[in-house]
């Protein structure tokens, strides 16, 4: 390949332009940084981009360049979140598992895909598994196609590889993608992990998310055997049980033997280990994400969290009230096609209070909130006081049940939320009827 600066390869971007940039750890910076820089004689520029990692805010994110980069989110982040709350960007609510779907249609026609790849192999395909998720499709339908070459990314199998002949302009670099590093979970943290893990059967296939919650959970099933993983996020909590033997993928109907995600996120030992990894395959979220495919999976288990959950059962998990915070993602796809599965479980897992001390289990949800699952979905859900299962429980149960996971201290204020909601038949309860 011929090379180029970051600054020649961007001068394909034009006004009016749709720009689709890479995410999770892999954010394609450089470029970005570059496209910045031509803000005085560019107007209009829409940025598409999904599940960002970076170490700053965005560099298009500046009030000053609000006509000229339109920032349109598929799923919220830091790098973009004081933006869009300021006003001078949105997010637009999908499901991810559609969003491939709305590149292809042209419904959100793509223009240009920023992507931060490996080096080509030998017959010239470059890999951009680390964030599969949207960019397949992006790559798939943009004019053009402008890859940092990236000596630090690793090599991922599956269907995430762009021919170096489909490169409009490369730039050849040496940046590592960010590294994410947890510690030991919190003394609730674990507690919330352990009434999940007890919940999670031998032989389940695994879609769980990132975090202190998630580490808990996958700490608590190193003793099960004969794990699968479909998931979005590979991420260092599943390595470890690969590498332990615990995930072996042997009783998946899909891809059986095989790890399957739509991205990668976590330490450098992490991306060492996957890179040429045959026992992976990344996925855009389109395949992931299908409900369908993931119901094919015996026992599938889903483990997703919430901000705040209403004493009915309805899940908030993208929005403090009516400040955006983050996205639907991947929740309901996984919810849905989980709960569909033979013998398949559901959970939300969060702890019963906020850092600052706010209740999470709630009477009801905050004004302009977003319900992501609805009471009509939501199976188990689990704090660091116990776990509770709804799908069977009328209105009133369902209040007892979740009131009896709240924190001691709310759950007075619950039960009185659910008295004058409920009325008799939550109150019938407290005699044991």
């Amino acid at each position: 390949m011929n090379y180029v600066t970051a600054d020649e390869a961007v001068r394909l971007v034009r006004s009016g332009d749709t720009v689709c940039c890479q995410g999770s750890t892999s954010v394609p910076v450089l470029l970005q940084e570059a496209l910045a820089r031509r803000a005085g004689e560019l107007r209009g520029v829409q940025i598409v981009s999904g599940f960002n990692v970076t170490k700053s805010e965005a560099p298009f994110c500046k009030p000053e360049y609000k006509d000229s980069f339109l920032v349109n989110s598929i799923f919220l982040c830091a790098d973009q979140r004081r933006h869009v709350a300021e006003g001078y960007g949105s997010m637009t609510p999908c499901f991810l598992g559609e969003v491939p779907g709305l590149f292809r249609s042209g419904q959100i026609p793509i223009d240009v895909a920023f992507i931060n790849c490996s080096l080509p192999d030998a017959e010239g395909y470059c890999s951009f598994g680390i964030s599969a998720d949207i960019s397949v499709a992006a790559v798939e339908t943009a004019r053009v196609v402008i890859a940092q070459v990236n000596r630090s990314i690793p090599y991922l199998y599956g269907e995430c590889r762009v021919h170096v002949s489909r490169l409009a302009a490369a730039v050849l670099c040496d940046e590592p993608p960010v590294a994410l590093e947890f510690g030991e979970p919190t003394p609730v943290e674990a507690a919330i992990g352990a009434h999940v893990a007890a919940e999670i059967p031998d032989g389940a296939t695994l879609q769980i998310g990132v975090g202190g919650i998630p580490n808990a959970v996958l700490s608590g099933i190193r003793d099960h055997r004969h794990l699968g993983l479909h998931t979005e996020a590979m991420t260092d909590g599943v390595i470890r049980l690969i590498k332990e033997g615990v995930i072996d993928n042997s009783l998946k109907k899909v891809h059986p033997g095989i790890s399957v995600a739509s991205l990668a996120l976590g330490s450098r030992g992490m991306y060492a280990f996957i890179d040429h990894n045959p026992s992976m395959r990344f996925f855009d979220v389109a395949y992931t994400n299908d409900p369908f495919r993931i119901a094919q999976n015996p026992r599938a288990c889903a483990i997703n969290s919430a901000i705040e959950v209403d004493l009915t059962g309805q899940v908030c998990a993208d929005s403090i009230g009516e400040m955006v915070f983050s996205s639907v993602g991947g929740q309901h796809d996984f919810m849905y096609g989980a709960s569909l599965s033979e013998g398949g479980r559901t959970f939300i897992a969060l702890p019963s209070r906020t850092a600052d001390g706010k209740a999470k289990i709630v009477a009801n949800l905050a004004p302009g909130a977003g319900v992501v699952t609805t009471r009509f979905q939501t199976q188990y859900v689990a704090t660091e006081y116990g776990i509770v299962y709804l799908r069977n429980l009328n209105l009133a149960q369902r209040a007892k049940a979740l009131i009896s996971i709240a924190h001691p201290d709310d759950r007075e204020g619950l039960e009185q939320a659910a008295c004058r909601r409920f009325g008799y038949s939550f109150l019938r309860l407290g005699s044991g009827s």
